[in-house]
C-alpha cells in the first residue's frame, strides 16, 4: 500500500511517520486490496485546545474511497482514532460483501433442499 502523509503546520518526525506506518499496517493485514493511503495532518492554534490536532485519511480502493477525520488535542490520539474509523468502515464493507454472497448460497441450498423432498 502506498502512504502519502501532508503535514500543515506540522513538523513530521520520525516518530510520527512510523506511528503512522504501524497503524496502515494493520489496515492493510485487514484489507489487502487497498492502493494508497493519503493522511493529511494539521495542527490549528485558533481552535480549542482541545481540537488543536486533525488527522484526515483518505483509502484508495476499488470501489468508493473510504475516509475518516478527527480533532484531539494530542495528534497521535488523532491518528488512533482515525484508523480506528477506516477500520470499522472496512469490516462494514467486507460484511455486507459477505452478507450478499452467503445469501445467494444459503437460498440455492434451500432450493435444492425443497426440491429433493
Amino acid at each position: 500500500m502506498k502512504l502519502i502523509v501532508s503535514p500543515h503546520n506540522v513538523t513530521l518526525t520520525k516518530a510520527i511517520e512510523d506511528h503512522i506506518r504501524t497503524r496502515i499496517s494493520k489496515l492493510e493485514h485487514i484489507d489487502r486490496f487497498g492502493i494508497n493511503v493519503r493522511v493529511c495532518l494539521e495542527h490549528d492554534e485558533t481552535k480549542a485546545p482541545e481540537r488543536a490536532f486533525t488527522c484526515s485519511m483518505r483509502l484508495s480502493e476499488p470501489g468508493p474511497d473510504l475516509f475518516a477525520e478527527d480533532s484531539e488535542a494530542d495528534l497521535y490520539a488523532a491518528i488512533d482514532l482515525v484508523t480506528k474509523k477506516i477500520e470499522q468502515q472496512i469490516r462494514k464493507r467486507q460484511g455486507k460483501f459477505k452478507a450478499r454472497h452467503h445469501n445467494l448460497a444459503s437460498n440455492s441450498k434451500r432450493r435444492r433442499q425443497e426440491a429433493e423432498i
